[in-house]
């Protein structure tokens, strides 16, 4: 290294370009206004781009990978329209339309939904890795059509995912009956975290590779899927979560699904203690991108 670690430039990975032609760009999302317990993750992207510094002095040992040595880009932030859930649904989605391979950190999860409308253009309905500790798939939040828990529901419902090739994995909190039985009536698989507890995850990995399929698919990784003993900064925590042990270990095994994007979203840093949740984060990411090295 040429510098040390707390002098890295304040990107994603220190990463120089900011081309919006690389192979792959990280762009951060810094919207929250979706929320519907602890605003704060508009902060998030700045958090991680910070903590991944602790990223850089090596390559990823699991399997001597390093995402540093892919066609990579931190393009900065996307836009929002201050104050406009819906104007700023669609500027995202304007601005993600114009990327090849996508690496988004949020803000809250409702920047998924416009995230997939751009991906699912170019490829048509997307299999889905998602990870959290709600299903998302509420038709509203507190009678706001769109918002962080509302996502998947739309995502469903406008046909921009296949269920079948849907798998939720770290589920735990608290559902209606009626949510829970229309997700599963979708065909979304649901693997809770006592699931994930009990079976390890080598056999996790393999059920998500059983579901997805070959077909394309997209990684949204809500940072609330971890334990709040792990990730505390987040705006809606859950006790009983994964663990990051479980979580990079379940990552490593993903290398066979064809992944076309990504993001991690609900990083609030507010709420972190020593950067724990947001550095849980920036790992997601790196092991991710490791996975395309």
């Amino acid at each position: 290294m040429a510098e040390p670690t707390f002098m890295t430039r304040p990107t994603f990975l220190g990463i120089a370009k900011a081309s919006p032609d690389a192979s792959f760009c990280v762009a951060g999302v810094p919207f929250d206004l979706g929320t519907t317990n602890r605003s704060g993750a508009r902060e998030g992207p700045q958090a991680v781009r910070r903590a991944s510094r602790m990223l850089v002095d090596g390559v990823n040992p699991s399997g001597w990978r390093d995402p540093l040595s892919l066609d990579l880009a931190d393009v900065g932030d996307i836009p929002i329209a201050v104050g406009d859930v819906a104007g700023s649904l669609a500027t995202i989605e304007k601005q993600a339309a114009g990327f090849r391979h996508l690496v988004a950190i949020g803000g809250d999860h409702t920047v998924t939904l416009p995230l997939l409308r751009a991906l699912a253009r170019r490829t048509g309905p997307l299999g889905i890795v998602h990870f959290d500790a709600h299903v998302d798939t509420w038709p509203d939040t507190f009678g706001q059509p769109l918002g962080h828990g509302t996502t998947f529901f739309h995502a469903l419902a406008e046909g921009l995912v296949e269920g079948r090739r849907m798998v939720q994995i770290g589920i735990r909190s608290p559902v209606s009956r009626e949510i829970h039985d229309w997700t599963v009536g979708k065909g979304v698989s649901i693997l809770t975290a006592e699931a994930v507890h009990e079976s390890g995850p080598a056999p996790i990995a393999a059920r998500i590779l059983d579901i997805v399929g070959d077909g394309p698919t997209y990684l949204s990784f809500d940072v609330d899927a971890i334990d709040p003993g792990q990730a505390p900064g987040t705006g809606t925590p859950e006790v009983g979560g994964l663990f990051t042990w479980q979580v990079m270990a379940i990552l490593r095994r993903l290398g066979g699904i064809r992944f076309v994007g990504m993001d991690v979203v609900e990083v609030a840093p507010a709420y972190d203690v020593a950067e724990i949740t947001a550095l849980a984060a920036a790992t997601v990411l790196w092991q991710y991108l490791s996975l395309h090295a």
